[in-house]
């Protein structure tokens, strides 16, 4: 999953979607090991451990609106409690688990990790503090996609993360908003407004604002729209060599160029994706924009923050061009207690059949294979948005999917350009040259390159 503008790359997080009986959301951002009492928190000894998993954004395994996945894995194993820690921000939470990496103390048994961050993770200087999972906890790599292994092995070898999800890019759009604006409903004639382009999606955004409902803008954010464009394009932040170089970039100049257009033009509702005050999860429940840039990892997003009382009222189109935008992997700190269990419990949570139930439940697109083609998937509907036929349309977007080179900055450089830059521009009325120049600097000043 995504998350945050950083998030999900920003993976990438994204406002903590619900917490199960189980689930500790509390002001900390990651969550040690060790356990309950300090008592009999070891297998060794034959009584019950405690697995904690830290997390951003929805990863849909929870026990109240995700697929039961622990709960399920609890009753298998009657020694083993289970503990996610969510947070909002991805960046945040990169920061964090970097710092209390580096002090080998504070980590949760399990850290999921967002794309963006996982060039970073496997290089020289942190390869070291993940547990090989190519060799322990008895996960199977052949059965996930062939390119995300890749993104998550070290330069000697080990695979320190098992894929979770990936992020074919659709548009989530609201029926109802669009039939105020005169716009088509039908999600096949509403992708033929803007197939091919992102340029066409400006022009679909013109034609809303021309009848739009007073207070909801076209979509929801300038961020969002580059992130979307920035997924579609082959070179992102990266040069064909995995180094930095979102200067000389084409993917980041059309989407910077196209976030900007959309900003001045006013088709966009000026918030920032996954803020800490809520302000655009309220967005979604009082209908404050007709569109948001959708890969599947949004779905579950959507059908919590827009609520119950707006089931039916959204839909899925296929976008202007096809992008991958987010997915994570589980992973497992060396320095942990429970290394072994904590490695079995990632590879139970990545295996094909509980990819097939989160994305029944959360909509995230698996990574592994033959779930990806399976009936489960290729079938599947969520009740939230009706009859749409989610498993195909994302399941097309998945086979499409060349990830573009991924070097270890490119979260970070994601966040400046969002929050730091388009934000600005959307928000305080920056110049966007000036914006521009102000990403560069913190660039500089902030990434050794």
């Amino acid at each position: 999953m995504r998350t945050s503008s950083s998030r999900r790359g920003r993976r990438t997080a994204m406002t903590a979607i619900a917490a199960a009986a189980a689930v500790v959301t509390g002001a900390t951002l990651l969550t040690g090991c060790g356990g309950d009492d300090g008592k009999g928190d070891g297998a060794a000894g034959g009584g019950r451990i405690t697995l904690r998993i830290g997390t951003f954004g929805s990863f849909g395994y929870d026990d109240t609106t995700g697929a039961k996945l622990y709960a399920e894995y609890e009753k298998a194993h009657p020694n083993i409690k289970i503990e996610e820690s969510n947070v909002a921000d991805g960046q945040k939470y990169w920061d964090t688990l970097k710092l209390r990496l580096s002090r080998n103390s504070g980590l949760a048994d399990i850290q999921a990790l967002e794309v963006g961050y996982i060039a970073e993770a496997t290089g020289p200087a942190m390869a070291d503090k993940w547990a090989d999972l190519g060799k322990t906890g008895g996960a199977d790599l052949g059965a996930f996609l062939d390119w995300k292994v890749k993104q998550a092995t070290t330069g000697d070898g080990k695979v320190i993360g098992l894929g979770t999800d990936i992020g074919p890019m659709a548009i989530c759009y609201n029926k109802d908003l669009f039939a105020q604006a005169k716009l088509p409903t039908d999600r096949t004639e509403v992708a033929r407004l803007w197939a091919g382009d992102w340029a066409k999606f400006l022009q679909a955004g013109e034609a809303y604002k021309k009848n739009a409902p007073a207070g909801a803008a076209f979509h929801d954010s300038g961020s969002g729209l580059f992130n979307a464009v920035v997924s579609s394009e082959p070179l992102q932040y990266a040069n064909a060599e995995g180094e930095l170089d979102y200067e000389k970039s084409p993917g980041v100049k059309r989407a910077w160029d196209t976030a900007v257009a959309a900003v001045q033009a006013g088709l966009t509702a000026k918030l920032r994706q996954f803020d800490e005050k809520g302000t655009w999860n309220a967005a979604f429940k009082n209908s404050k924009f007709a569109t948001v840039a959708c890969p599947s990892w949004m779905t579950g997003i959507i059908k919590e923050q827009a609520g119950p009382e707006n089931q039916g009222k959204w839909d899925i189109a296929a976008p202007p061009v096809a992008g991958n935008w987010g997915g994570s992997f589980l992973t497992v700190p060396k320095s942990g207690e429970h290394v072994k269990e904590a490695a079995e419990l990632a590879a139970w949570l990545t295996a094909p059949a509980q990819h097939a139930k989160v994305f029944g439940v959360n909509g995230n697109i698996p990574s592994t294979k033959d779930t990806l083609t399976s009936p489960a998937v290729q079938e599947a509907k969520l009740p939230y948005f009706g009859d749409t036929p989610i498993g195909r349309i994302y399941s097309e977007a998945a086979a499409g999917i060349t990830p573009a080179p991924i070097s270890r900055w490119d979260g970070q450089v994601k966040t400046f350009l969002t929050d730091n830059g388009i934000l600005d521009i959307e928000q305080r009325g920056t110049d966007p040259a000036k914006a521009w120049e102000n990403v560069k600097k913190l660039v500089d000043d902030k990434i050794d390159k």
